[in-house]
């Protein structure tokens, strides 16, 4: 089955166009990266598929089937989001935030762990243990049990993506994950990347809005430029790199045909 299909889609606020007729595709197992100067319109995509956005025209498709996105819902259809900052509950331990990710998960119902039957202290057992699994794969399992406001931020972000990954979804959408992060944490975070749609038995594709562009390169299959709301650009990561018109939209000026946009000009 196909993975996510974005059709046409477009965003008007007002007389401010966010989007225009934006369409690409994210294959199942595989890792998209979505780029673009600041105010290109990166989040507002990433807000159409969460459904914190709805969209003025076009469609989106998800394993064959119309999606109509919303945030409450979005982990029923196996679909899970980052955000730019963290969003842990700063007073909830380590452990305890990343359970809280795995809620959908639950065997035993509201009633059951309100009365403290068995069969809830056993679905709590289970869960605490994926909780800290998923910890000690980012390596984090050190702090599980420390308050996660107190944590340092490279830390906190790598407790949010065990919350995001405890869920076991098939189409994880990362914002900004390298954000905030120093150089000696973006290695182990683009293995990781790298990993996650062979992690599973179930395909996981994974979706990406970075301004990293060594990370971008390093671990996307494909890359979608954005410009002024527009796809101006889809590929490989050598196919997008090389590509006039990618340079354009980042140095705001036009460029010769045989032009090679390079990291340094990216991240300049």
């Amino acid at each position: 089955m196909s993975g996510l299909v974005v059709s046409d889609v477009g965003v008007r606020f007002g007389g401010l166009v966010a989007l225009e007729s934006v369409s690409f595709e994210v294959p199942e197992a595989t890792v998209t990266g979505v780029i673009g100067p600041n105010g290109a319109g990166k989040t507002t995509l990433f807000n159409v598929i969460s459904g914190f956005v709805r969209p003025t025209s076009g469609s989106l498709t998800w394993e064959g089937r119309p999606l109509r996105p919303r945030p409450d819902r979005l982990v029923r259809h196996g679909i899970t989001r980052t955000l730019q900052g963290v969003g842990l509950f700063g007073r909830l331990t380590a452990l305890e935030n990343v359970m809280v990710g795995a809620a959908t998960h639950r065997k035993a119902g509201f009633a059951s762990a309100l009365l403290a039957l068995p069969r809830s202290d056993r679905d709590e057992s289970r869960l605490r243990a994926e909780a800290m699994e998923w910890l000690d794969r980012l390596g984090a399992a050190a702090v599980a049990h420390r308050v996660a406001g107190t944590l340092p931020y490279p830390v906190q972000k790598r407790v949010a993506l065990a919350r995001a990954l405890i869920s076991r979804p098939r189409l994880l959408m990362l914002d900004e994950p390298a954000g905030g992060l120093g150089a000696e944490d973006l290695e182990p975070l683009a293995e990781l990347i790298r990993a996650l749609p062979r992690e599973w038995e179930t395909p996981c594709s994974v979706m990406l809005v970075e301004h990293h562009m060594d990370l971008v390169m390093k671990v996307c299959d494909r890359v979608v430029v954005l410009d002024f709301g527009r796809c101006v650009a889809a590929g490989t990561p050598a196919e997008v790199q090389s590509d006039p018109a990618v340079a354009a939209a980042y140095l705001g000026a036009e460029v010769p045909e045989d032009s090679a946009l390079t990291d340094e000009e990216v991240t300049s």
